[in-house]
């Protein structure tokens, strides 16, 4: 573990901006994607998170995003997800929790100033009239669009590679606006959220923090780090905030 002190005044800063990453979700059961035995070594992404993947071989695709549906149903937050909602439910000032996840868990622990930049796996959109709804069952070629009833046109509300990721004005504003960036239980690889921290540096007015397993790709940009496993280290953080930051 890494720490640097906090600013002293650090009780008096008004804005938070938090991205979390798979690692948040990791204890919960969820897989991640880049570490040694993630999803990314089981799965070729070029098949199964790519629009040319989707029109190539769109059973391939539904069949690996029922899976991690099923999955996800299966889940529960962990403690970490519960200490951000409790965080942001006691927070005197401006917070932002931009997810790259595409689960629901910070949801079903309580968080509501949330993003989720990267789309949600429990939630549809029809590539013909673009009607967005929630998902809970399998999804596959016979089922029809509630709002134009075309079948075989419904894909995962996910952002895939290639693709824009979501809410992206939005998130660049608060990262200009905030006093206190966290990072959370990211690889820091992939882009453009591996970027929110240069940019907030470029600002200069903000701390910044990573809270991960180990070290990022970029954790040289931030000027605290904390690593462990984050049901451990980010209810701890969160408490130091809620005490004034000691």
């Amino acid at each position: 573990m890494r720490r640097r002190p906090l600013p002293t005044d650090m009780a008096s800063k008004k804005s938070i901006v938090i991205l979390t990453g798979a690692g948040i979700s990791a204890e919960s059961g969820l897989g991640t994607f880049r570490d040694k035995d993630g999803l990314w070594t089981k799965y070729d992404l070029e098949e199964v998170a790519t629009p040319q993947g989707f029109a190539r071989n769109p059973v391939l695709v539904h069949d690996f995003y029922n899976a991690r549906r099923r999955n996800l149903i299966e889940a529960a937050p962990n403690a970490a997800h519960y200490a951000l909602a409790e965080l942001e439910k006691n927070w005197d000032g401006d917070f932002l929790l931009v997810t790259q996840n595409v689960d629901d868990l910070h949801e079903r622990a309580g968080s509501e100033r949330l993003l989720h930049m990267h789309g949600e796996l429990l939630k549809i959109r029809c590539e013909r009239c673009q009607d967005v709804g929630r998902w809970t069952g399998d999804l596959d070629l016979a089922t029809a669009c509630t709002a134009c009833g075309t079948s075989g046109s419904l894909r995962p509300h996910v952002v895939w590679f290639g693709e824009m990721p979501l809410h992206m004005e939005e998130i660049y504003a608060a990262l200009e606006n905030c006093d206190l960036f966290l990072s959370i239980g990211t690889s820091g690889q992939v882009y453009p959220a591996a970027g929110f921290v240069a940019e907030v540096r470029k600002v200069g007015r903000a701390h910044t923090v990573e809270l991960n397993l180990e070290r990022s790709d970029g954790y040289s940009l931030f000027a605290e780090g904390i690593y462990g496993p984050a049901t451990e280290i980010v209810p701890a953080y969160v408490r130091r905030l809620l005490n004034g930051g000691i």
